[in-house]
């Protein structure tokens, strides 16, 4: 027998629990710049393409010129051999590095592996100072011994054929410099390019010295050690700035992009650093003291997301927001 159950309530709101009070959703951030502080694989990969494929044709053309060099004996074509042999370990110098800048940010490298870049290319000025003692001394030898080389037919063609194949390389790490901005390729192409003005200082020479003007074997020597020298120094001076820090994008432009957005009064302590396409900004943006924290946040990120789509460059912003100054707020 089924015990009598007392009947329920048909009270509804006994029945249905009370719904929850559901907070207000903050306002959401734009979404991060999927680019911010993080390395691009496939252009360290396509960079390392072209390293590779300019290794070996500077091989061929420093061993083609060493080898000649030494059996007629013209100091002017041995010395530009050597030169062009440290393009080839230059080639292998900057491998390593752009291998090394590829790698992601980590605990020790917060900001990335970029300047390992930039240090390669300041690696290429230590193999151009060595040529340019070791040219200089052969010189030197030259000069005092009064020898004179042997200058053949042969001889025109090889420089010729060789000055044809830097012009090549010049052109080709250029392009794929500026594509792929990336400095290590246009350090190598500066390197390349004196190359191609000592060839053609070469190919005077050897005409010279087969009419007859032996000396001018050594002075074409000197030319080429003169080239060398300028060469590292624009390659030092520009990973210098680099590394030292130096300004990248100029104040007044950044300020010119942060004052175009909405409630933004001003900004000061504008400091950029890095390489030409590898940036990171910190900056000082004033908002009304009044302002709510979460619009103040909001705005911040809008400063950032227009800073990085003027400049893609800026691989991360810092922005600290604050309250003006008096005499501005007033």
């Amino acid at each position: 027998m089924v015990p009598n159950l007392p009947a329920r309530t048909s009270n509804p709101e006994s029945q249905l629990p009370n719904p929850p009070i559901l907070p207000t959703p903050p306002i959401p951030p734009p979404p991060p710049n999927s680019e911010s502080r993080t390395p691009n694989p496939e252009r360290y990969a396509s960079v390392s393409r072209v390293l590779v494929r300019v290794f070996f044709l500077n091989l061929a053309v420093a061993g083609a010129k060493i080898i000649f060099g030494y059996l007629t004996g013209a100091v002017s074509i041995l010395s530009d051999g050597f030169h062009s042999l440290t393009d080839s370990a230059s080639n292998v110098v900057a491998l390593i590095g752009v291998h090394a800048a590829s790698r992601p940010p980590d605990a020790n490298h917060p900001y990335g592996h970029r300047k390992y870049e930039t240090m390669a290319a300041s690696a290429i000025v230590v193999f151009l100072a060595i040529v340019v003692v070791e040219i200089g001394r052969t010189t030197f030898d030259r000069i005092r011994s009064g020898a004179q080389p042997d200058v053949t037919v042969t001889s025109f063609a090889v420089m010729v054929a060789t000055l044809v194949v830097n012009l090549v390389v010049v052109k080709y790490e250029r392009r794929a410099g500026a594509r792929l901005t990336s400095e290590v390729l246009f350090a190598d192409a500066h390197h390349t390019q004196s190359d191609v003005f000592t060839s053609l200082t070469v190919i005077g020479a050897l005409a010279g010295t087969a009419l007859g003007f032996p000396i001018l074997d050594s002075l074409a020597a000197g030319v080429v050690v003169v080239f060398i020298a300028y060469a590292g120094f624009t390659i030092a001076r520009d990973a210098s700035r680099i590394l030292s820090d130096e300004i990248v994008i100029a104040e007044e432009d950044i300020r010119e992009v942060v004052m175009a957005v909405p409630d933004v009064l001003g900004c000061h302590h504008i400091r950029t650093r890095g390489s030409s396409d590898h940036v990171f900004l910190d900056l000082h943006v004033w908002m009304a003291a009044n302002t709510r924290l979460d619009e103040a946040h909001r705005r911040s990120h809008e400063v950032k997301d227009r800073l990085m789509a003027r400049y893609p460059q800026i691989m991360d912003a810092v922005i600290h927001i604050e309250p003006p100054p008096r005499e501005v707020e007033k």
